[in-house]
């Protein structure tokens, strides 16, 4: 992972943008039988993760940096015979697959439970502090709203989850594994349109 001096994304997004790159092009180059099932795994197991390995810590907030890792998967799915004319949004419900940016937002809210069902090493106390208030509407974990004073720190993930994690149901929140709680979000995309997307 690349940390400039500024803590901005867009080299660590052009990095991670070639790495996939590669890989992609390793697959075009190599693979004959190009069946969803096979690319898929492909993807899932060569591509995706040089665009979400730490990507809680770097995640792009510039339209720019999310078009650039975005392109990465539009690419990908072109690739599969039958599926180049396709829009976009048919070639990811064909395939099952979120955005890049639904993934990402996806990966935020699991490291918040992982912290806070002490699932990890890291402390939820060390970013979080519980809402004193308990008569709103909502689920008992809800976090308190922290003032960002810097442009930068209001796109660090202690700031830019908070809310998302308020607007989980209660269900969510009581998830006993981090298996319960992917799936619980997974219901939550099918049912609530634009959750995760900014």
């Amino acid at each position: 992972m690349l940390i400039t001096r500024d803590l901005k994304p867009p080299r660590q997004c052009q990095e991670a943008y070639a790495k996939a790159s590669r890989a992609i092009g390793l697959i075009a180059r190599t693979i004959t039988y190009k069946s969803p099932k096979v690319m898929l795994q492909l993807y899932k197991t060569l591509v995706r993760p040089h665009l979400e390995y730490c990507v809680s810590a770097w995640s792009p907030y510039y339209e720019k940096d999310k078009a650039l890792l975005e392109r990465i998967q539009h690419r990908f799915t072109r690739m599969i015979p039958g599926f180049k004319q396709l829009p976009y949004e048919s070639r990811l419900l064909r395939l099952q697959l979120w955005t890049v940016e639904e993934r990402r937002h996806r990966a935020d809210l699991l490291e918040v439970f992982k912290m806070y069902s002490s699932s990890t090493l890291v402390s939820f106390h060390q970013f979080f502090t519980l809402s004193p208030v308990t008569t709103t509407r909502g689920h008992s974990a809800k976090i308190a709203k922290v003032r960002c004073h810097l442009y930068l720190h209001h796109h660090f993930v202690s700031c830019r989850v908070i809310d998302r994690c308020n607007s989980r149901p209660q269900n969510v929140i009581d998830s006993s594994s981090v298996n319960c709680f992917k799936n619980a979000l997974d219901k939550i995309r099918k049912t609530t349109m634009g959750f995760f997307e900014d």
